[in-house]
Parts: structure tokens; C-alpha cells; sequence
């Protein structure tokens, strides 16, 4: 059972506050715990050493060393006592609160009508611990993010459904203490919960693997729910306490077999430069003999196969699955982490697919979630994949997750054949993509013919890329900006680019080099388009809509 304080003046009157489990101090700063036992270790070793060779004494100074490992310990679990206890977080239907600190008092609140994702992570110390942290990611800048934790598994994964459902508008119950939560009176398990009233699943997507879509028949429907196994669970709440309704099911849609992501990665072109780049050294070193270039070629190495083996790593396992929540991802090796993105929280998404990935048709689709940040350069890159690696089935699939219906004039078939134009086709044979004129050829040789942009009525999709295609997609709503640029070679020879802008992320939808009077139009007709579409979005408590 959490441990439960009333809250203060300062507080807010009727929150109920919870402590983190209390081994979190040591989970969260085990490296510098780590670090510092190395560096004082070494530091006392060598005081030590020193002293003994002046006095040539050896019983005298063995105490300084117990001494100093018994302060030092006494001091970090003093401190993470202290922190434990000055941590602690609370819920209500409209925010999540975190309360932490101990020279420096914060209190952060994460509006729940404001979250973009939530994140369940297990580092591989928590996991050894069987604990997890929340981690709720809100609109509003880089470091706008509520981390939650540690948690044991269970609480956390009841809290996530908790969030969820506060989020999307349902608010908690009360429990009874005559009806227990997961089992009746005989002792037998409660039917597992149906999805949210009003709240209907997708129908397959089009052009999709059927047998991987959410309506289609296969595996059972994942489903959980607060309170877990048959049975009275440790950390059931008490008699009167908030419960969350039960955790929504979830249909799986698709996986990335482990094989697939080792063989993407194999086929990598960066990753055959510097094989031959390392061959290269090699025969200069057998040619002068000095294996100092070597040395100078280590920190290049490493770089590589840390990058290798952090994607490798970080987009194990990787599943997606559809639930009335939203969005469910699962991926990891060593750190786990489960994603949830509720829906209409996604900002854009790309599909991209290498030269070396034309052969099986692999494409990979990224998305922007206002909150992940995930910039270029970010420590995490897989927490903004929506599909790591797959083939044009799975890439559409991942596509439709984000936006069901395209409204595109003609149904599926059309629909499909405009896909298949965003994805390989080119002005040669484009029939809804407005493209660069021949004009614009001298200032991008290769891929003129591909940059371009085409409208429906949920979507802009821009286009670009002969060497490594890409495609945007940025649904109306989400346009929050629009951008007109026309560099010097540009005006000379009547061109111009339109970037749409969105919340930062890894996804910079452009489309590149257009006529000046057609980019001109298309900024005045999509600053239209994402007026009247954010005019008639639903609430962001999605669930309210239809109550």
C-alpha cells in the first residue's frame, strides 16, 4: 500500500498525496552513486598509500579507510531518506501533481486536458526492483514533462489507466468496501472490462494487412484492469478512495520482428562507410606500421556502434496496438518503456525509406508529439517512432493509426493510389501532386521532379527526395504556422518554399522549390484549411464529445 499523507495549506485543499517507493533516490542516481564511490575510493587509496610509505606503519590506518566507506554510506542513505521523503505526488480530474526536493522545493502540475503521451519506464535497475515510472508529457517546452517514479509495476500501470481516463474525461469512482475490486463473492475473477461506451475501434486500414488490422480476426484483445490478477491485489485502495475505471482494451496491429531491425540496420549506408573507413585504416597501418591512427579513429568507431546499438536496443521488441485510449507502443531491450499517445496528439509524421531499404520496400515512420521535443540530436530517438522498420503495408498501417479516414474523393482505391504517388511517384506521373517546374531543376538536380505537395480533406502530404525519399504529413488542424522562403537563386528564378510549422519535433514538413504564385496560393488556401479545421476539432478531453 502507497503510503498516504493529508495535504497542507500550501497543497491544495482535497488532494491526497503518495509517496514514490522508497528505493527511488538509489534508481535514479545509481551512476553517480557509482562514480563517487570509484573516485573516493581511489582518492583515500592513494591518501593511504602515501601515508604508509612516509610511516612505514601498516596496523595504524586501516580504520581511515572503514571510516571514510561508513560516512560515505551513511551520508548518501541519510540523503536518499530525506529525498523519499520529500517526494510525493497526487491526481485530481484536472492535473497531475509532483512535489519534490530538498534544498531546492519544486511542485510541478501537469494538466491532464493538456497531456500528449504517457510513458511507463523501466530502466534496467527498476526493472530488477520490479518498479516503473510514469512519465506524463505535456504541451509546453522541452522540459514540460512530469516524471512520476518509482512506482511498483502494478501501481504504475493503474495510475497510467487512472491519467488516461481523468484525461479523456471519465472521472474516478469510489470504492466500495463490500464489493471487492476484481473478484465477487465466491472468489471468481470479474469479466474483464468492454471498451468505453461510445468510443468505437477503426475498421481495417486501407491497402493494410488485414490480418494485422485492429478489426480484422487473429489474437485475443489484450485486456487489464485496475486492479490486476484475480484477487485482492497488495496495493489495492482503500474504502472510499479515487479508483480508476478499468483499463481499456487493446488490439494488437503490428510487431517488428527482431530479425527485421537487425537486417535494417545492416543495411544501413553509414554503416558500410565505416566499415570501409576502418578498412582503409587498416591498411595504412600495415602499410606505416604506427598504430596511432588507430587511437585517433577510436572516438569515430565508438560513435558509430553506440549509435547502432542504442537504436538496436531501443527499438527491441518494438509492437503497436489500438486502444479507445489511444496509441499503444512497446519497445525496448534494456530499458523497457510502453507508450501511450491519446488521440489527435500527434503533430506530424514522416515516412522515409534509404536506398539500401528499395529492395524489401521498408519504409520508417517517425511522428512529432507535442512535449517528446525530440529534436534532431535527441538522447531518446525512439520515443518519437511510430514504426521503426516495416514494409509499405505496415508503413501505411502506422499511417492510418494517426489519421483513419484521409478523406480522399473516391474511397480506398483512390486513397491507395494517392498513397502510392506520395510515396514513389514523381511528376512524370503524379496526378493529385503539385510539383516543382522544370525551371527549378538547376537548384536540386535529383529530386526536383519528387518535390511537391498534394491536399485532401484531413491532410497536407509534402513530398520530397530521390536518394532517400521522405514524405510529411501534417494533418489541417495541427498547422500552426506557415512560412514563405525564397532565397536569392530562388527570386531569379521564380521559386519559392513553403514550410508548415508545427510543435518542434524530428518531423520538419517543406515542400521545396514550388512555382512563387502556386506557393503563394498554397500558403493563403492552407492558412484557411487549418482555421476551419481547428474550428471544428474535437475537445481535448476526447471522451466528452460523445457523452
Amino acid at each position: 500500500m502507497s503510503t498516504e499523507e493529508t495535504a497542507g495549506p500550501a497543497a491544495g485543499a482535497g488532494l491526497r498525496w503518495r509517496r514514490v517507493h522508497p528505493v527511488t533516490p538509489f534508481v535514479r542516481g545509481w551512476a553517480v552513486i557509482v562514480a563517487v564511490l570509484v573516485i573516493g575510493s581511489q582518492q583515500v587509496l592513494d591518501d593511504v598509500a602515501g601515508a604508509l610509505e612516509a610511516a612505514g606503519e601498516i596496523g595504524s590506518f586501516w580504520w581511515i579507510v572503514v571510516l571514510a566507506i561508513v560516512l560515505f554510506v551513511g551520508i548518501v542513505f541519510g540523503y536518499a531518506a530525506l529525498a523519499w521523503r520529500m517526494t510525493a505526488y497526487a491526481v485530481d480530474d484536472d492535473a497531475a501533481h509532483l512535489r519534490k526536493g530538498v534544498l531546492f522545493r519544486q511542485q510541478r502540475h501537469a494538466r491532464l486536458d493538456r497531456l500528449q503521451a504517457v510513458d511507463v519506464r523501466q530502466p534496467l535497475l527498476a526493472r530488477l526492483f520490479g518498479l516503473a515510472e510514469l512519465r506524463l508529457e505535456v504541451a509546453g517546452g522541452a522540459d514540460s514533462a512530469v516524471a512520476i517514479g518509482f512506482l511498483k509495476e502494478a501501481e504504475a500501470q493503474r495510475l497510467r489507466a487512472d491519467l488516461l481516463a481523468r484525461a479523456a474525461g471519465i472521472r474516478a469512482g469510489k470504492t466500495s468496501p463490500a464489493r471487492p475490486s476484481t473478484a465477487d463473492a465466491h472468489g471468481a475473477p470479474v469479466p474483464a472490462a468492454e471498451p468505453v461506451a461510445g468510443v468505437d475501434l477503426p475498421v481495417a486500414p486501407p491497402g493494410g494487412d488485414t490480418a494485422a488490422a485492429p478489426g480484422a480476426p487473429g489474437p485475443a484483445a489484450e485486456t487489464s484492469s485496475v486492479g490486476g490478477p484475480a484477487g485482492e491485489p497488495e496495493d489495492a485502495p482503500a474504502a472510499g478512495e479515487d479508483v480508476a475505471p478499468p483499463e481499456a482494451p487493446e488490439r494488437p496491429v503490428y510487431e517488428v520482428p527482431p530479425s527485421r531491425l537487425l537486417l535494417s540496420l545492416l543495411r544501413l549506408p553509414g554503416l558500410w562507410v565505416a566499415v570501409l573507413f576502418l578498412v582503409g585504416l587498416g591498411v595504412v597501418v600495415a602499410m606505416t606500421g604506427s598504430f596511432g591512427v588507430l587511437v585517433s579513429a577510436a572516438p569515430a568507431v565508438l560513435g558509430v556502434g553506440g549509435y547502432l546499438f542504442q537504436r538496436f536496443a531501443g527499438e527491441f521488441g518494438f509492437r503497436a496496438a489500438l486502444s479507445p485510449d489511444g496509441i499503444r507502443l512497446r519497445h525496448g531491450l534494456l530499458e523497457t518503456r510502453a507508450q501511450t499517445i491519446p488521440p489527435g496528439r500527434v503533430q506530424a509524421v514522416s515516412l522515409t525509406q534509404g536506398p539500401w531499404w528499395r529492395g524489401p520496400d521498408w519504409w520508417r515512420v517517425r511522428v512529432t508529439v507535442a512535449g517528446y521535443g525530440g529534436a534532431e540530436g535527441s538522447t531518446d530517438e525512439s520515443q518519437n517512432v511510430l514504426l521503426p522498420v516495416g514494409p509499405r503495408s505496415e508503413a501505411l498501417t502506422a499511417l492510418w493509426l494517426v489519421l483513419p479516414d484521409l478523406e480522399v474523393p473516391g474511397g480506398p482505391d483512390e486513397t491507395l493510389a494517392l498513397l502510392d504517388e506520395a510515396l514513389t511517384g514523381d511528376a512524370r506521373t503524379d496526378r493529385w501532386f503539385v510539383t516543382s517546374p522544370r525551371r527549378a531543376r538547376l537548384l536540386d538536380p535529383l529530386s526536383w521532379r519528387r518535390n511537391g505537395y498534394a491536399v485532401t480533406g484531413r491532410a497536407l502530404f509534402a513530398r520530397g527526395g530521390r536518394w532517400v525519399r521522405h514524405l510529411e504529413v501534417v494533418p489541417h488542424e495541427r498547422t500552426q504556422s506557415l512560412g514563405l522562403d525564397q532565397g536569392p537563386w530562388q527570386r531569379r528564378r521564380g521559386l519559392a518554399s513553403v514550410a508548415l510549422h508545427t510543435t518542434p519535433g524530428p518531423v520538419s514538413p517543406a515542400v521545396h522549390h514550388l512555382d512563387a504564385d502556386e506557393a503563394a496560393r498554397l500558403l493563403g488556401e492552407q492558412s484557411v484549411r487549418a482555421r476551419a479545421a481547428r474550428a471544428h476539432a474535437g475537445p481535448e478531453r476526447w471522451m466528452e464529445a460523445r457523452q
